[in-house]
């Protein structure tokens, strides 16, 4: 892990200053996947709690199955907590800040799923997953305790690493400095602060994939849009009401 203090001399690639008060957690995101599919408004609008609204590049609303590796510290704890999660998640934008809305997130530990719920309000679950590496190649794999919700891949990057183009939609996808989740009536915002993402193209067997239609949305008959991160540090602060 980087040192906080490098991570936050790191700010020009922001779209708003970094939050008031301190972080509260850093986490490590390794090996992970980003895979992308674009899908229809109409489906993901129902699913999206007022008032969030659908973020659009070129008119077009996408959803992303996003596998890694988390390493988590707690600030001010002297431990740190590794497990794979993976997330299933939109694109939002409310009161000025473009987020993401998760609509799950899965963990392969039962700490951080009880922790993410009670602290974060997210929509995490309990899942059998493992994740190992062969050389470059990463196979993964989860299965939901609740609803066998199943994702089975293959992946490894390609290419050289690269800092995504502002205008491009690789910089739209993946620099998201919020996210947004809806509780108890509330709407609620989790700032995050990282530096910009080290992405590579992706190759991907994608061989089970049903996480997407357990929150009821139904992906198209199409490749995903691939890219892969080898790892990046961040820095998360509490949650807080959005206003």
């Amino acid at each position: 892990m980087q040192l906080p203090a490098d991570i936050l001399r790191v700010t020009d690639h922001r779209p708003w200053e970094l939050p008031s008060g301190p972080w509260t957690m850093m986490q490590s995101w390794r090996d992970l996947l980003f895979a992308h599919w674009r899908v229809p408004a109409d489906i993901l609008s129902t699913l999206v709690p007022a008032p969030l609204e659908l973020d659009t590049f070129n008119g077009e609303t996408w959803l992303a199955v996003t596998p890694f590796y988390l390493r988590m510290k707690t600030r001010g704890l002297p431990f740190t907590h590794c497990f794979p999660e993976m997330n299933c998640r939109t694109y939002v934008t409310f009161g000025g800040k473009r987020g993401i809305f998760f609509f799950s997130l899965d963990a392969g530990s039962r700490l951080a799923v009880w922790g993410a719920r009670t602290f974060y309000l997210l929509p995490y679950f309990n899942a059998h997953m493992r994740a190992s590496k062969n050389g470059a190649r990463i196979k993964y794999f989860s299965r939901r305790n609740l609803n066998g919700a199943t994702f089975k891949a293959e992946y490894e990057a390609h290419g050289p690493v690269r800092a995504s183009v502002r205008s491009s939609l690789e910089h739209w996808l993946t620099e998201r400095y919020c996210l947004y989740t809806h509780a108890r009536g509330h709407l609620y915002r989790g700032e995050i602060h990282h530096v910009p993402w080290p992405l590579q193209d992706a190759n991907c067997q994608l061989s089970e994939n049903t996480i997407a239609a357990a929150a009821g949305i139904q992906l198209p008959d199409t490749a995903p849009l691939l890219h892969f991160a080898r790892e990046l540090d961040v820095l998360i602060w509490p949650l807080r009401r959005a206003s």
